[in-house]
């Protein structure tokens, strides 16, 4: 006979944060960073550290203030550390961003343009995410199979005219900033072994 769970506050939420190592690069990055490279560099930067350091995949994602290129947040990949499937870089970033700017809406009235910064175009959950968060403007160092194919990750079924989608609903798209560089770290995190956690593609084992 199987007990009935007893839930109480404690155990009916939830938190995600970034590693420590994540929070004092953030300390030591400048407060602006005028070019989109220098953004998708500091983005990079994080997604190889966050696999070195052992604390999830090898994604990160920033927001920025497109115009002024003030640093908002940089997130990290947090699936495994925080047993969450949803804990992407981009959620991660986005939702740090929301909480430091105190609103859900990153598009809101009186807010500067919201910058997504990202080290490949986002799968297919943190394509939607995007799409809500209210940043108008996404940064990608890449887009294709390439990810995948030196990875082993499944990024998911993502709407063939992922740029239209976006376009039409205020978006605006830049694509392959720091591509090479991007691409470099995917092949050393391949080279390093570690475990790829949703490698499966629909197969049951």
């Amino acid at each position: 006979m199987t007990s009935t769970p007893v839930f109480s506050t404690a155990n009916t939420q939830f938190s995600l944060t970034l590693p420590e190592w994540a929070i004092a690069e953030l300390n030591r990055l400048p407060a602006v960073m005028p070019t989109l490279e220098e953004r998708m560099a500091a983005v990079i930067n994080f997604s190889r550290l966050n696999f070195v350091n052992n604390t999830g995949g090898p994604f990160a994602a920033g927001v920025f203030e497109r115009d002024s290129g003030r640093l908002v947040v940089i997130g990290v990949n947090r699936v495994m550390p925080s047993n969450c499937s949803s804990a992407h870089a981009e959620v991660m970033a986005l939702s740090l961003a929301q909480q430091l700017l105190g609103t859900w809406d990153l598009g809101g009235p009186g807010l500067p343009v919201h910058q997504l910064v990202v080290n490949w175009r986002p799968c297919a959950m943190c394509y939607g995410a995007t799409l809500w968060s209210g940043v108008r403007s996404v940064v990608v160092a890449g887009n294709g199979p390439e990810l995948e194919q030196i990875t082993g990750f499944d990024e998911g079924p993502v709407h063939p005219d992922w740029r239209g989608e976006w376009e039409k609903r205020g978006l605006e798209v830049v694509e392959d900033v720091l591509r090479e560089e991007s691409l470099a770290v995917y092949r050393e995190f391949a080279a390093s072994n570690r475990f790829v956690y949703n490698s499966r593609q629909g197969a049951a084992e």
